[in-house]
């Protein structure tokens, strides 16, 4: 018997995705609200914006961007919307530098990156040139794993810098203002002095005898506002302010820490790492020995509780 062969054509493969019509987002994400980061942020988003529309074959849809960790999904709407917009179907195709710019759990950018290729969307990686529709799983999933192993090793990083700088004597302020001060140019510590006459008063209270609930009644019923502009003063906070180191002209640094980059929470440090005071780090608002006066009776307090 002769054979007989019969030809089964190949289903047809799409081409390069830069030929094909699709509706093309980018995500951006940057950790901080830096100025230099907020200035990459901005360049990111032209570029995406410019990229996408200038490809005949692709529709713009948006470019979702986030300012904060990559760990936790519930602080990143940008990143929340664009999912919601692939569930909805008006995607089929994001752009993203590094796959760490999803996220750097792996075990979830993983998950996210399967749920979309089950929607036939796809994420194009930069980084590698990588198309999660067209690539492995395997490869995925090395890759994911990488860039990991990259985020704790810049998070490493981070930490020795800082570290350094606390042991040099340099301060490190998260905030830019609170009650009684403002951040300046340089960095340091100013003195509002409308709001230092609050910060004194209340001080001048817990020393007269004022527990923290009478200062709140005396703030309140004096209409004097928060550094918000809140009417309704916070216990806590006004207890917190009285236990504020740099309301004496000191910074503590490192009061708390992160033990796990992956989950991003902070701890109270008591003691599990090191900590850096730096005195006389700028003009104090309250006197040393108002200061030390208060938090030898806030000690007696404390004690008598227990």
């Amino acid at each position: 018997m002769s054979k007989y062969v019969v030809e089964i054509p190949g289903r047809e493969q799409p081409g390069p995705i830069w030929e094909q019509r699709l509706r093309v987002a980018a995500y951006c994400r940057v950790s901080t609200e830096h100025e230099e980061q907020q200035y990459s942020l901005k360049n990111q988003i032209e570029y995406y914006t410019e990229y996408i529309r200038q490809n005949p074959y692709w529709h713009f849809v948006a470019v979702y961007y986030d300012i904060g960790s990559g760990l936790r999904t519930g602080n990143r709407p940008g990143y929340r919307q664009m999912l919601k917009d692939c569930d909805k179907r008006k995607i089929d195709l994001i752009l993203v530098k590094t796959l760490s710019r999803f996220g750097r759990d792996t075990l979830e950018t993983i998950k996210q990156i399967r749920g979309l290729r089950q929607m036939n969307i796809g994420v194009y990686i930069e980084t590698g040139g990588i198309n999660t529709l067209t690539a492995s799983n395997l490869l995925i999933e090395q890759l994911a794993a990488i860039d990991q192993a990259e985020s704790w090793s810049r998070s490493r990083d981070i930490k020795f810098g800082l570290r350094q700088r606390m042991m040099e004597g340099k301060t490190i302020l998260n905030h830019t203002r609170f009650l009684g001060y403002t951040k300046g140019p340089d960095g340091v510590l100013q003195i509002v002095p409308e709001e230092a006459e609050i910060v004194r008063k209340i001080f001048d209270l817990y020393v007269q005898g004022n527990g923290v609930r009478k200062i709140k009644k005396h703030l309140e019923s004096h209409g004097i506002k928060t550094v918000t502009g809140k009417t309704e003063w916070s216990t806590s906070t006004i207890d917190r302010m009285l236990s504020n180191e740099k309301y004496a002209g000191d910074v503590l640094m490192q009061k708390t820490y992160t033990p796990d980059f992956l989950t991003g929470k902070k701890k109270k440090n008591r003691g599990q790492v090191e900590m850096y005071l730096v005195e006389n780090a700028h003009e104090p608002i309250i006197g040393r020995e108002t200061f030390d006066r208060v938090q030898e009776m806030k000690g007696h307090i404390k004690k008598q509780g227990n």
